[in-house]
């Protein structure tokens, strides 16, 4: 089992690395993650959303093509981290991979929402592609922590 964590644009920024870095120190199996950018688009609009939607999807296909996916989308449903931990762990408790996406600056098309078997929004609020990353892998590293009714979450 493993959580893969598919993202478009550049690698992590110096100060973003730094940050995933500790958390990635501190995840253990399964929830351990692997990330898979895909480069973004030179369109815009439309075109960029389609091209990199294409480039998500054969990313799906073959082996993965059973797996969990989360898309990260700020219409998705908000949820808090008690229930993220939760939405991780059943597929988990199943043998499934779990592939979480962040989508390119255009978002994505209907061909990945519909892929999606759950939709998460971090917030109502948009953030920068690269906290994203950073918000990400720490609630994965929270989740685990919940999962293994350690103490790092309060309520």
């Amino acid at each position: 089992m493993a959580l893969r964590i598919l993202t478009v644009g550049r690698k992590h920024e110096s100060w973003v690395a730094e940050g995933i870095a500790r958390y990635e120190k501190r995840l253990k199996k399964p929830f351990d993650v692997t990330w898979l950018p895909i480069p973004h688009s030179a369109r815009e609009g439309d075109p960029a959303r389609r091209e990199e939607s294409e480039a998500l999807l054969a990313k799906l296909g073959g082996k993965h093509a059973g797996d969990f996916v989360i898309l990260l989308d700020e219409r998705g449903r908000n949820i808090d981290s008690p229930t993220l931990a939760r939405t991780l762990q059943q597929p988990l408790d199943s043998s499934r991979n779990i592939t979480l996406i962040i989508g390119g600056a255009y978002g994505v098309d209907e061909t990945i929402q519909e892929r999606a078997d759950f939709v998460w929004s971090l917030s109502k609020l948009v953030f920068p592609h690269q906290l994203v990353r950073l918000i990400l892998i720490e609630q994965l590293y929270r989740a685990q922590e919940i999962a293994g009714g350690r103490p790092y979450h309060h309520v």
